[in-house]
């Protein structure tokens, strides 16, 4: 078996799983920084070549990785049902776990690390830019995830990563951090810091409204960027959300504004010159169809009038997230040089402050979408 690194440890794993011919090849798979993530080839004795994913979870960022995989089963299992009874096909729109040899859900090696294996969705491709009509489509993938997932019991779920989405939570650790200004930083940044403590209260909106029982606890992705759906490449819809080791329970407008922040805008997350940062209102307004679409009329008129702070949190949350980093020490987020968390939070905030000052007419996207849904469902 050809193996691209880490032989010791992957002949372990791939050990453990009983495939459908000889493991050929294991060689690293996709973008992501966090899990260990490889496609083992597989072949038959007829020469067929069947493929697999293979993830080792982080500890660092799962600590607790069997209360993740508790979540990934419960959800892909119910998912699976929905797809079934809907006439679908549960083994491309989802993603389908198998048990190793001895009929466990995941592996875990000598050094205590989990291990997963799910089969690959052939025929499909991840993005890493989106067109208009790719970040609709991902509206509609996302969206549809929660349709399916609507009668989930949310306060089941483990909460994988406390407090991830939780912006007042973020805002009293950038607090913290800008009391100790350990590396004296804070002068660098009077700007960036300014802005962030004048909204403060924004922090709290969400947050305030789900204890006062304004919005619902959903079963919520909680990390719903471009390259976290499979696209069928013949369609090009987006056919399985993938990456749901953060699905936890949270609110909506999580999901559909870390969307709006990742993709309505066409900057790079580092850009120097912010006259190239602007929050793309079209493109705001092609993911909400999408979203509204796929979830198929599920949310609350509470929840459709909070979309937009899903929006303006998720943004800001973010660039505090990058501003509290910075302070520390860049000790979270990898880093090329020493300014590039500050440059991250000041694109951030640019993007806030864009949305703020076309605050009516995001609302009134939202307004127009719903009821165009709900005049095409009459």
């Amino acid at each position: 078996m050809e193996i691209a690194e880490n032989e010791a440890v992957l002949r372990d794993v791939t050990a453990a799983y009983a495939f459908p011919g000889a493991p050929v090849r294991v060689t690293p798979h996709g973008a992501g920084h966090i899990n260990d993530t490889y496609c083992v080839v597989c072949r038959s004795g007829e020469g067929k070549e069947t493929r697999f994913i293979l993830q080792g979870l982080s500890p660092a960022a799962f600590p607790r990785p069997e209360e993740v995989m508790e979540n990934f089963i419960g959800v892909t299992s119910h998912l699976r049902k929905k797809i079934e009874a809907a006439g679908g096909d549960p083994l491309r729109e989802t993603l389908d776990l198998l048990p190793t040899r001895d009929g466990r859900p995941y592996h875990t090696d000598p050094a205590g690390k989990v291990w997963r294996l799910v089969r690959y969705i052939e025929n499909t491709v991840c993005l890493r830019r989106a067109t208009p009509e790719t970040f609709e489509a991902a509206g509609r993938a996302f969206g549809r995830f929660q349709f399916l997932l609507r009668d989930y019991p949310a306060g089941t779920l483990r909460e994988t990563v406390p407090g991830f989405h939780d912006t007042g939570r973020r805002f009293s650790a950038f607090l913290a951090a800008l009391r100790e200004d350990k590396l004296r930083r804070a002068k660098d940044a009077e700007a960036e810091i300014r802005f962030a403590l004048e909204r403060e209260r924004d922090c709290f909106a969400a947050t305030d409204a789900l204890r006062e029982g304004k919005l619902p606890l959903r079963v919520t992705h909680n990390d719903t960027k471009l390259d976290n759906v499979l696209f069928d490449k013949d369609t090009m819809e987006g056919i399985c959300v993938i990456d749901l080791d953060t699905v936890m329970p949270g609110l909506s407008l999580y999901d559909f504004g870390d969307a709006i922040r990742y993709g309505a805008n066409h900057c790079a997350e580092d850009e120097e010159d912010l006259s190239k940062v602007s929050f793309d209102l079209d493109l705001y307004a092609r993911f909400t169809r999408g979203f509204l679409t796929g979830a198929q009329g599920v949310f609350t008129e509470t929840e459709l009038a909070y979309f937009p702070w899903g929006a303006k949190l998720m943004t800001l949350e973010c660039g505090i997230r990058f501003l509290t980093d910075y302070l520390e020490g860049d000790r979270y987020f990898r880093i090329h040089d020493p300014g590039q968390n500050l440059r991250r939070c000041r694109t951030q905030f640019k993007l806030v402050r864009d949305m703020e000052a076309q605050w009516e007419e995001m609302q009134r996207v939202i307004c127009g979408a719903a009821a165009a849904l709900k005049g095409k469902n009459e």
